[in-house]
């Protein structure tokens, strides 16, 4: 069974909000896990969870208080984090809106692509070149694409 890292924004770590989401799937096992990493402190301690039988690790992005504005996450520490943790994948949720006039707020939206207007934090695990090694990461294709095709068929049986 596959770990799973979720990585969102307010009250994504509520339990209440997680349990009615989830129609009745309890939230089981629930504790906090502190992590330090290379990169700091992840932007909040991950929350593990039991749902419906998966290991889920919430990550609160802006701190559980919502204290931290886009520009000071500690992104690097974040996905570190999570994969010490035993994390397989990470799911990010977001609410930052769409260049697309009929995408309106509460719409799911499952993306192939995304425009950062995030500043003044560095945004690469890679600080410098390890001779005759260097790392050049392309964003032409920025996610997962098995795993896109799973969430959307989730969706549509859903309804």
């Amino acid at each position: 069974m596959k770990t799973i890292g979720v990585i969102g924004g307010s009250g994504l770590d509520n339990a209440d909000v997680m349990e009615d989401a989830h129609e009745g799937h309890v939230l089981k096992d629930e504790r906090d896990i502190f992590v330090d990493t290379p990169w700091g402190q992840p932007s909040s301690p991950l929350r593990r969870v039991n749902i419906a039988g998966h290991e889920v690790l919430l990550l609160a992005r802006h701190g559980r208080e919502h204290t931290i504005t886009p520009s000071f996450v500690n992104y690097r520490a974040n996905i570190h984090a999570l994969k010490q943790a035993g994390c397989d994948c990470v799911l990010a949720t977001t609410a930052c809106g769409s260049l697309r006039q009929e995408i309106e707020r509460g719409h799911l939206v499952i993306l192939d692509q995304f425009i950062d207007f995030t500043r003044k934090r560095i945004n690469t695990f890679h600080e410098r070149f390890e001779p005759h090694s260097p790392v050049h990461t392309s964003l032409a294709d920025p996610f997962n694409e098995d795993l896109r095709q799973r969430l959307i068929a989730a969706c549509k049986a859903q309804g």
